[in-house]
């Protein structure tokens, strides 16, 4: 029985701990500074979940938490700035340690701690960065002679719009402003480099339907590093629907909001609701040499929501929250190939869907 904490019980949080203490062989902990709030509401009453109160903001709590129960692996669903001292309790506590985040200053953070840890270290798991990357990784594996493009696209939209942004909140607010605001990591000309985020908007269409798509922080994950020197051109940007993005440059750039996020969050949150009834939009395309042939190879797919137990999930839940289940069943799979800092691109695309939570990429698939 593995014995897995799981910290935030936001709407992602909610889901993971769902899901593993649905799951034969998880016995999982629930944390959060309210965990009575409406997302822990939500849960079945399931003897493999236990819910407890825990002030994550303090490493002293996790750590005193942490000495009461035989814990194997601990899961970070909390906003992007809160899990460092999750991670150093982890490692001083020999646990596995997996997150959601975006963020590339976290991320070189957790990339510090991993250095000569026992158990594996494996951020930026969940849709994006995290199956973007492994798809990515996947079809960059079928060009033996050279690659010249990599686009990587996503974007999780509300069904339905009925505002001015087009857009509704489907999941951390803190992390939208986030990747909105801050430098994009990319390849340009074989050399790593930043772009500007909200810049280099684009048309894209998928299924008959027109998208825009944008820089965006993050979601490239660590196949910047990865590749570099190895593919001419690789970046990330997020879909949305169009005209959103000269709203948000507006908001964040000539009202210079981007300097005031605690003001952006409160207008955003203010003025966009949130929703359930989403679809999550995956858009890969890989140009390069097969042989003596130029050719483009492409992954696209659209995700919905889905009922779980009478319990209805938004796309973006069960794309974010399967993913990161299924990365760390993969680890416990084979625990001993897996040690220290791990990267997304260590898993392999098959691996990923034939396991029993990334098969909700194939159920949700329309």
């Amino acid at each position: 029985m593995r014995q897995v904490l799981v910290i935030g019980a936001g709407q992602i949080g909610c889901l993971i701990a769902f899901l593993l203490a649905r799951t034969p062989g998880y016995q999982v902990t629930l944390t959060d500074l309210h965990p009575t709030n409406d997302n822990v509401k939500r849960l079945p009453k399931l003897s493999s979940l236990a819910i407890a109160a825990l002030d994550a903001r303090d490493e002293a709590s996790i750590e005193a938490f942490l000495k009461k129960h035989p814990f194997e692996a601990v899961i970070s669903s909390l906003p992007y700035y809160a899990n460092i001292p999750v991670a150093q309790a982890a490692k001083k506590f020999n646990l596995f340690y997996f997150d959601l985040t975006e963020d590339v200053a976290t991320t070189k953070a957790v990339t510090k701690l991993a250095q000569q840890s026992e158990k594996a270290f494996v951020p930026q798991c969940g849709l994006a960065p995290g199956f973007i990357s492994i798809i990515t990784n996947h079809l960059m594996h079928n060009f033996s002679t050279s690659i010249d493009s990599v686009k990587m696209r996503v974007g999780a939209l509300p069904i339905n719009i009925s505002n001015a942004l087009q857009y509704s909140l489907t999941w951390s607010i803190d992390g939208l402003i986030n990747e909105y605001g801050n430098p994009c990591h990319a390849i340009e000309d074989g050399q790593e480099t930043t772009l500007p985020p909200l810049d280099d908007l684009e048309e894209i269409k998928i299924d008959g339907l027109t998208y825009e798509a944008f820089n965006t922080s993050g979601g490239v994950g660590s196949l910047v590093h990865t590749y570099t020197g190895k593919v001419k051109h690789l970046s990330y940007k997020t879909i949305r629907y169009p005209g959103h993005c000269n709203k948000i440059r507006f908001l964040m750039q000539d009202l210079k909001l981007n300097h005031d996020r605690d003001t952006l969050k409160r207008i955003l949150e203010n003025a966009l609701p949130r929703t359930y009834q989403d679809v999550v939009l995956v858009y890969v395309s890989v140009t390069g040499m097969q042989g003596q042939q130029l050719v483009e190879e492409n992954y696209v797919n659209k995700f919905y929501p889905q009922t779980i137990d009478g319990i209805r999930w938004s796309a973006i839940q069960m794309t974010t929250a399967s993913g990161i289940c299924a990365i760390m069943d993969l680890v416990f799979e084979n625990e001993h190939h897996y040690r220290g800092l791990v990267f997304q691109e260590k898993f392999a695309l098959p691996d990923l869907l034939a396991n029993r939570f990334g098969k909700y990429f194939a159920n949700i698939a329309c």
